[in-house]
């Protein structure tokens, strides 16, 4: 069953985080990303831009409204999204518990209902 573990931190304003902190956290996301690859589990790993570079899309009664910015103005954004495929959701919480975005933010674990594979929705 595929899971998405949503990653949701504060954002801090440009500069604030040392490169080094910088730096560190790249390494920790690499080396989970190759534990997800190795145990065959990683579908996608996407890192965001910040909530400044959104553009919110509606359509409402035929009218296409587009805004600069996130779709809430919240103190945690989500900042990135890694889609996983094990067998139930204590396989996915074993993840997301060894994801090192849970040191800096929550890690939101929501079940696919449906996913679009090879054509069609499964």
């Amino acid at each position: 069953m595929r899971y998405a573990l949503l990653l949701n931190s504060a954002e801090p304003a440009d500069g604030v985080v040392p490169q080094e902190a910088i730096t560190q956290m790249q390494e920790a996301f690499g080396t989970y990303g190759e534990a997800l690859e190795e145990a065959g589990v990683l579908v996608a790993a996407e890192v965001l831009t910040s909530t400044s570079a959104a553009t919110t899309v509606t359509l409402r009664n035929g009218s296409l409204q587009i805004q600069d910015g996130p779709l809430s103005d919240t103190k945690e954004a989500l900042g990135g999204v890694f889609v996983i495929d094990v067998p139930d959701l204590d396989a996915a919480l074993m993840w997301a518990e060894r994801c090192p975005g849970a040191q800096y933010g929550v890690i939101e674990v929501r079940a696919a209902a449906t996913s679009f594979v090879a054509g069609s929705w499964n």
